[in-house]
C-alpha cells in the first residue's frame, strides 16, 4: 500500500508542476522520468505534442558510457547526451520539468549534466 501512496503522491505533485511548466517551440520542456533502474529524459514541444529529442540509460550509445557507474553518475551522462542531441537540433533553452520528483539526487545530476552539455534553464 505504501508504494501506491508514494506513486499517487508524486502524480499529485506532478500536476502542480505541470500547471506552470509548458513547453513552447522557443523553450521546450525537459521532462524527467526516474525508475528504480533507469532514468529517462526527453525534450518536448507541448504546442504540438512532439518529442524533439530523448535520451535514457537504455540507449545503446549511452549504455556503453554508463556501464559500471553509479545511478547518479549515469544520470549526469544521460543529461550530457541529451544536451548534445538537443543542441544538434537547435534547442538551447529548455524549461525543466522534474515531474513531481524532488530536485535531488539523480534528477539534480541529470539537470547539472544537461547544463554542462550546454542547455540553458
Amino acid at each position: 500500500m505504501a508504494e501506491k501512496d508514494r506513486r499517487l503522491g508524486r502524480l499529485r505533485r506532478r500536476k502542480h508542476v505541470r500547471k506552470k511548466v509548458f513547453g513552447t517551440p522557443e523553450r521546450p520542456r525537459l521532462n524527467v522520468f526516474r525508475s528504480l533502474r533507469h532514468i529517462y529524459a526527453q525534450v518536448i514541444d507541448d504546442t504540438v505534442g512532439h518529442t524533439l529529442v530523448s535520451a535514457s540509460t537504455l540507449d545503446p550509445e549511452v549504455r556503453q558510457q554508463v556501464a559500471g557507474l553509479k545511478k547518479t553518475e549515469q544520470a549526469r551522462v544521460v543529461g550530457k547526451v541529451l544536451a548534445a542531441r538537443a543542441l544538434a537540433r537547435g534547442v538551447t533553452k529548455v524549461a525543466f520539468d522534474r515531474a513531481g520528483y524532488k530536485y535531488h539526487g539523480r534528477v539534480k545530476a541529470l539537470a547539472e549534466g544537461a547544463r554542462e552539455g550546454g542547455l540553458d534553464f
